[in-house]
């Protein structure tokens, strides 16, 4: 009976621990769909959060320097690095997260959003209006270089 208890309690600590790696593998650096941007995707909390942490076309990045398309001009003169643009999402399980946002610096939109991580380099985001049904999915691969 002893033994039953302690191969219990030890399948308890490996299932735990396997479903908190799986939680944090989300973590690093992501490409966009189209290329012109890195997400620095971090739990913060129980949480998930998005931040710009760039572009790899140097263009790019000298002509996109605040967030100039916000609908609000009082937040137009932010620096689009560094700018937090996923917030709210909870881990569901199974490398899926929902009930956040994902803010869109190239249309000034706000959308709510589902991350499901498909494997250890890639994400699929699926950014929605009201539904899902309704919305348009990118997938992100990871650059952690």
């Amino acid at each position: 009976m002893n033994l039953l208890i302690r191969l219990t309690c030890l399948s308890f600590l490996v299932f735990t621990t396997l479903a908190l790696a799986e939680k944090t593998d989300v973590e690093g650096r992501w490409l966009t769909q189209d290329g012109d941007g890195w997400i620095t995707i971090q739990i913060a909390g129980d949480s998930l959060e998005g931040s710009v942490a760039g572009s790899p076309d140097p263009k790019q990045r000298e002509e996109r320097e605040f967030d100039d398309r916000n609908p609000d001009p009082n937040l137009r003169t932010r620096r689009l690095d560094g700018l937090k643009i996923m917030t709210g999402f909870e881990y569901d399980g199974d490398g899926h997260w929902s009930g956040g946002t994902v803010y869109d610096p190239n249309s000034g939109k706000t959308y709510k959003c589902t991350v499901k991580q498909l494997d250890a380099n890639t994400l699929k985001i699926r950014g929605f209006i009201g539904i899902s049904l309704f919305g348009r999915s990118e997938t992100w691969t990871r650059d952690d270089d």
